[in-house]
Protein backbone atom coordinates (compact mmCIF):
# COMPACT_ATOMS: atom_id res chain seq x y z
CA UNK A 1 0.00 0.00 0.00
CA UNK A 2 1.15 3.27 -1.19
CA UNK A 3 1.28 6.43 1.44
CA UNK A 4 -0.74 9.56 0.20
CA UNK A 5 2.44 11.61 -0.11
CA UNK A 6 3.87 8.98 -2.50
CA UNK A 7 0.46 8.11 -4.13
CA UNK A 8 -0.02 12.00 -4.78
CA UNK A 9 3.81 12.59 -5.80
CA UNK A 10 3.23 9.42 -8.85
CA UNK A 11 -0.18 11.38 -9.62
CA UNK A 12 1.78 14.22 -9.93
CA UNK A 13 4.23 12.91 -12.39
CA UNK A 14 1.79 11.22 -14.28
CA UNK A 15 -0.27 14.74 -14.99
CA UNK A 16 3.15 16.28 -15.93
CA UNK A 17 4.03 13.40 -18.35
CA UNK A 18 0.70 13.62 -19.73
CA UNK A 19 1.02 17.82 -20.32
CA UNK A 20 4.90 16.92 -22.00
CA UNK A 21 3.34 14.35 -24.18
CA UNK A 22 -0.13 15.80 -25.41
CA UNK A 23 0.24 19.66 -25.88
CA UNK A 24 1.52 18.94 -29.44
CA UNK A 25 -1.99 17.66 -30.38
CA UNK A 26 -3.66 20.85 -29.71
CA UNK A 27 -2.91 23.18 -32.41
CA UNK A 28 -2.63 22.29 -36.14
CA UNK A 29 1.05 23.74 -35.64
CA UNK A 30 2.27 21.66 -32.99
CA UNK A 31 0.48 18.44 -34.33
CA UNK A 32 2.20 18.58 -38.02
CA UNK A 33 5.59 19.58 -36.41
CA UNK A 34 4.95 16.44 -33.84
CA UNK A 35 4.00 14.55 -36.89
CA UNK A 36 7.20 15.71 -38.71
CA UNK A 37 9.43 14.72 -35.82
CA UNK A 38 7.70 10.88 -35.67
CA UNK A 39 8.15 10.43 -39.72
CA UNK A 40 12.00 11.57 -39.10
CA UNK A 41 11.96 9.03 -36.21
CA UNK A 42 10.43 6.31 -38.58
CA UNK A 43 13.00 7.25 -41.19
CA UNK A 44 16.12 6.61 -38.80
CA UNK A 45 14.70 2.90 -37.71
CA UNK A 46 13.65 2.08 -41.22
CA UNK A 47 10.26 2.04 -40.24
CA UNK A 48 7.25 2.11 -42.51
CA UNK A 49 6.71 5.85 -43.16
CA UNK A 50 3.81 7.33 -41.21
CA UNK A 51 0.46 8.27 -43.57
CA UNK A 52 -0.14 11.85 -44.24
CA UNK A 53 -2.76 13.84 -41.66
CA UNK A 54 -5.79 14.51 -43.40
CA UNK A 55 -8.29 17.33 -42.48
CA UNK A 56 -10.09 14.91 -40.40
CA UNK A 57 -7.63 13.29 -38.38
CA UNK A 58 -6.00 16.62 -37.59
CA UNK A 59 -9.58 17.84 -36.34
CA UNK A 60 -9.96 14.94 -34.30
CA UNK A 61 -6.24 14.85 -32.90
CA UNK A 62 -6.99 18.47 -32.12
CA UNK A 63 -10.10 17.98 -30.67
CA UNK A 64 -8.80 14.95 -28.59
CA UNK A 65 -5.51 16.99 -27.48
CA UNK A 66 -7.46 20.15 -26.49
CA UNK A 67 -10.24 17.98 -23.85
CA UNK A 68 -7.16 16.09 -22.69
CA UNK A 69 -5.48 19.61 -21.81
CA UNK A 70 -8.19 20.72 -20.63
CA UNK A 71 -8.15 17.58 -18.25
CA UNK A 72 -4.68 17.55 -17.48
CA UNK A 73 -4.79 21.23 -15.86
CA UNK A 74 -8.06 20.61 -14.10
CA UNK A 75 -5.96 17.47 -12.51
CA UNK A 76 -2.78 20.23 -11.58
CA UNK A 77 -4.68 22.63 -10.41
CA UNK A 78 -7.29 20.73 -8.20
CA UNK A 79 -4.60 18.07 -7.21
CA UNK A 80 -7.66 15.92 -5.99
CA UNK A 81 -6.61 12.18 -5.22
CA UNK A 82 -9.79 11.24 -6.24
CA UNK A 83 -9.33 12.34 -10.01
CA UNK A 84 -6.29 9.96 -10.17
CA UNK A 85 -8.85 7.07 -9.96
CA UNK A 86 -10.35 8.30 -13.07
CA UNK A 87 -8.09 9.40 -14.76
CA UNK A 88 -6.61 5.44 -13.93
CA UNK A 89 -9.62 4.80 -16.34
CA UNK A 90 -9.23 6.84 -18.76
CA UNK A 91 -5.27 5.06 -18.80
CA UNK A 92 -6.52 2.05 -19.30
CA UNK A 93 -9.17 2.88 -21.96
CA UNK A 94 -6.14 4.46 -23.64
CA UNK A 95 -4.17 1.73 -23.59
CA UNK A 96 -6.98 -0.40 -25.53
CA UNK A 97 -6.94 1.66 -27.81
CA UNK A 98 -3.20 1.59 -28.26
CA UNK A 99 -3.17 -2.18 -28.43
CA UNK A 100 -6.00 -1.85 -31.17
CA UNK A 101 -3.97 0.11 -33.06
CA UNK A 102 -0.73 -1.81 -32.30
CA UNK A 103 -2.34 -5.13 -33.36
CA UNK A 104 -3.07 -3.37 -36.65
CA UNK A 105 0.04 -2.38 -37.97
CA UNK A 106 0.39 0.95 -35.74
CA UNK A 107 3.91 2.25 -35.44
CA UNK A 108 5.99 0.55 -32.86
CA UNK A 109 6.42 3.87 -31.13
CA UNK A 110 3.32 2.97 -29.72
CA UNK A 111 5.06 0.74 -27.66
CA UNK A 112 6.58 3.35 -25.40
CA UNK A 113 3.27 5.52 -25.02
CA UNK A 114 1.55 2.05 -23.98
CA UNK A 115 4.20 1.16 -21.44
CA UNK A 116 3.80 4.58 -19.55
CA UNK A 117 -0.28 4.38 -19.56
CA UNK A 118 0.14 1.21 -18.56
CA UNK A 119 2.70 1.68 -15.68
CA UNK A 120 0.44 4.75 -14.42
CA UNK A 121 -2.66 3.53 -14.98
CA UNK A 122 -1.67 0.18 -12.28
CA UNK A 123 -0.07 2.98 -10.17
CA UNK A 124 -2.78 5.11 -9.74
CA UNK A 125 -5.15 2.23 -9.32
CA UNK A 126 -3.63 0.94 -6.15
CA UNK A 127 -4.93 1.74 -2.80
CA UNK A 128 -3.31 4.36 -0.64
CA UNK A 129 -3.54 5.09 3.46
CA UNK A 130 -3.95 8.55 4.22
CA UNK A 131 -0.87 10.53 6.02
CA UNK A 132 -1.55 10.72 9.62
Amino acid sequence: MLSETTFRRIYRIGSWYDLIVTWPLATPITLAMLWATMGGIHTQFGLAPLPTLDTYAVLFANMAGTVVLIWIVLRIRWDDLRLARYDAVGRFAFSTWMIVALSNGGSPILYGFLAFEVTFGVLQALPYRRDA
